[in-house]
């Protein structure tokens, strides 16, 4: 048995944890039906689900600027309520040669169409973080003394000015390419969402029991800044946004797409 040093990939994480400590999280969570997200993404282009839950919550967080903001300070703190929305996901990613979680803040998603933000999302998911200019920072951070590392961090962290740039002003992490179902994440903003594997699971309709696609999606916030009565307000505008969802109607993908995706009776079997 042999104890060895921190990776130099997951020092930064290690920064941002310690951080984080001043949060005071609570956590909700919803199931959302993804029958409308499947039309939609049937009926043209291929979509992420992260693409849609970032699309769905930053026009959600505009209408909340009390939750689109951060708090920081000891005796005398402070809140800073961002008039634009700017969205922080998690990828799973190799850097260094090694497997760790890397972030990319994603500005003007109030103001951005789908198309725009899954143009962003692919940009930074296909990506390499060795070679990407936008990773430039964290590369020479990790180089940095671990004092010196953990104080410019700091600087970054405690800064309301500098947080949508470098934290965004809400998360978003799927863990749903996996058999996960639902989890909790701290992403360091006042709104981060989890996002849950869609699987088809059993739903009432109209009095009547049927199969439809389900995503648990949780959305942990931190008190300090907001209630949790805005909390539930935002979580449950996210969920409406993402069941909006439709393929349009002269689509010829739809009928196809619906009849995939409508709840059916128990009992009635599929060919």
């Amino acid at each position: 048995m042999k104890a060895e040093p921190v990776i130099r990939q997951h020092r930064t994480t290690l920064d941002f944890l310690r951080h984080i400590r001043a949060f005071s999280p609570v956590f909700l969570d919803t199931d959302v039906d993804m029958s409308g997200v499947r039309a939609h993404r049937a009926a043209g282009r291929r979509y992420s689900t992260v693409t849609y839950a970032l699309h769905a919550a930053a026009g959600v967080l505009a209408r909340h600027p009390h939750a689109n903001a951060h708090l920081a300070g000891g005796r005398r703190p402070k809140v800073m309520r961002y008039p634009a929305v700017s969205g922080k996901f998690a990828m799973d990613k190799t850097f260094g040669g090694q497997r760790v979680v890397m972030t990319a803040v994603l500005p003007g998603l109030d103001t951005a169409s789908l198309d725009e933000i899954q143009d962003r999302v692919e940009h930074y998911r296909t990506g390499d973080p060795d070679t990407m200019p936008e990773y430039e920072r964290v590369r020479r951070m990790q180089r940095l003394p671990g004092p010196l590392r953990a104080a410019l961090f700091g600087v970054a962290a405690r800064s309301l000015a500098l947080r949508p740039s470098v934290f965004g002003t809400f998360a978003v992490s799927s863990l749903g390419h996996r058999a996960v179902d639902g989890f909790y994440s701290v992403g360091g903003t006042t709104i981060t969402l989890g996002l849950g594997r869609i699987a088809d699971r059993p739903v009432v309709r109209d009095g009547g029991l049927g199969i439809a696609p389900l995503m648990r999606m949780t959305l942990t916030f931190d008190h300090r800044v907001i209630d949790g009565a805005e909390a539930a307000d935002v979580l449950t505008e996210i969920k409406a946004a993402l069941e909006a969802y439709a393929a349009p109607a002269e689509s010829p993908a739809v009928t196809q797409a619906v009849t995939e995706t409508t709840a059916q009776p128990v009992g009635v079997g599929r060919e």
